[in-house]
């Protein structure tokens, strides 16, 4: 291995030790108190972010909230985060949400993401299961630019919607595929 191979090489490793430190430092256990007001403060900055999502907030029976997802990697990686699963205003459970991958990466994040869950039967799966992994069980559509211009209220057809955002940190790329969200005790 050449010197300058190495020394690119340390300062990957120097980065992603640093920006991860830094995010993991902040994603502390979260009360239910501040898991519902992060919660709230997260949907806001969607619907600041995508009005299109509060459209389907209207008609969704229930949203699955996460406020601050953790994800760091090096070849390996894994993501973690807390959220609440609201029905209307009322908050019906605690969640947490789990990925683990691996390939080529480097670097970490942090970001939220929300679905609507469209039809009951989408939130039961959701609240019956051990364990309910994104990819198996209820359609979930990730909305992204491309995909919320071809919406609208009398369009939403799909189990669930999700909607990526507040993106921070230095990893390319945030993808919710094989997640796995299960009900935690607060």
């Amino acid at each position: 291995m050449t010197q300058s191979l190495r020394s690119f090489l340390a300062i990957i490793l120097a980065t992603v030790a640093l920006a991860s430190a830094s995010l993991l430092n902040n994603a502390r256990a979260a009360t239910a108190e501040d898991l519902n007001a992060d919660s709230k403060q997260a949907l806001q900055i969607l619907y600041k972010a995508h009005p299109f999502a509060e459209t389907i907030s209207r008609n969704a029976k229930a949203v699955l909230v996460f406020p601050k997802i953790i994800k760091a990697g090096l070849v390996f990686g894994g993501s973690y985060g807390e959220g609440v699963l609201m029905r209307g205003s009322k908050v019906d459970g605690y969640y947490n949400s789990v990925t683990g991958s691996w390939g080529l990466q480097a670097g970490a994040q942090s970001y939220a993401y929300v679905v609507f869950l469209m039809t009951e039967s989408a939130v039961n799966y959701v609240r019956d299961t051990k364990g309910w992994e994104i990819g198996v069980g209820p359609t979930v559509v990730v909305v992204d630019e491309g995909v919320a211009k071809n919406l609208s209220s009398s369009s939403l057809k799909d189990d669930a919607y999700a909607f990526i955002f507040d993106q921070q940190g230095l990893m390319a790329g945030v993808s919710i595929e094989g997640t796995k969200i299960s009900l935690i005790k607060r």
